[in-house]
């Protein structure tokens, strides 16, 4: 079995294939202080409720942004999984041309999942991701990563929010009942989901304008239960698409 592993900023999550079936997902929080030792006591437990034991992955496919963890992590899955971990990098075939100014200032994941992307649905794609950050990036209908746009992510701009002002809350994210709230709590979760509405709405307007013919629009990323129907301008919401990226980007690139 492959175990797919993408490590952002704030969580980590790790998916596991049986073949081409996606078998089981989970999250858990990034922290570059954990040893291999710790994190495997985190996924220990998590394969066992699964059904699942070390023995069972055969092989890791990793994209990181946080280029510190992954030593870590390859410490984790040589010593505790005896497995060989693939980790997606500069010279990692993609089957996907970038065309940026500088190709190897784009995250691994957001290519990963643009490649993923571009496999399970063709082009031309405009994908938003929610996560730490909220990224927006196009892929063109010959399957090129032609580039995007970054905001700040849901609970980034919340936290900023409450970090920042002395009398506002830490709040839940969550839907509120209306726009108009009528407490501290209600206001804020307004501003800050209604308002990531309106960035979502808008960017895609702005990106589509730019582009020589109509894209379709994936949502994915840790908040996509919270925004799957809150507009209509998204045509497929897939949580899972950057594990489906790592399972076809490793199958590119495994060697017998």
């Amino acid at each position: 079995m492959l175990l797919a592993v993408d490590v952002g900023n704030t969580g980590m999550g790790l998916g596991v294939f049986d073949k081409t079936e996606l078998r089981v997902t989970w999250r858990m929080a990034t922290s570059i202080s954990r040893m291999p030792d710790e994190y495997a006591a985190l996924m220990f437990p998590l394969l066992h409720e699964a059904g699942l034991s070390t023995s069972d992955i055969t092989d890791v496919c990793l994209c990181s942004v946080v280029p510190p963890l992954v030593a870590t992590l390859e410490d984790l899955f040589v010593r505790h999984f005896n497995t060989k971990i693939m980790v997606v990098g500069a010279g990692t075939k993609t089957g996907m041309k970038i065309r940026m100014d500088n190709p190897r200032e784009v995250g691994p994941d957001r290519i990963v999942h643009s490649a993923g992307a571009y496999h399970l649905y063709g082009g031309p794609l405009i994908i938003v991701d929610m996560g730490t950050a909220t990224t927006f990036d196009t892929v063109s209908k010959a399957g090129e990563y032609t580039g995007g746009a970054i905001a700040p992510g849901l609970q980034t701009g919340a936290e900023a929010l409450f970090s920042r002002t002395a009398m506002l809350p830490r709040v839940k994210l969550m839907r509120p009942s209306k726009a108009i709230g009528t407490n501290t709590i209600s206001a804020m979760q307004s501003g800050i989901v209604f308002g990531y509405v309106g960035l979502i709405e808008g960017m895609i307007a702005r990106i589509q304008k730019e582009l020589p013919e109509k894209a379709r629009i994936i949502l994915t990323g840790g908040y996509t239960d919270i925004f799957a129907h809150e507009t209509s301008v998204i045509d497929v919401v897939n949580p899972n698409l950057i594990f489906e990226g790592l399972r076809m980007v490793y199958d590119l690139n495994k060697t017998d």
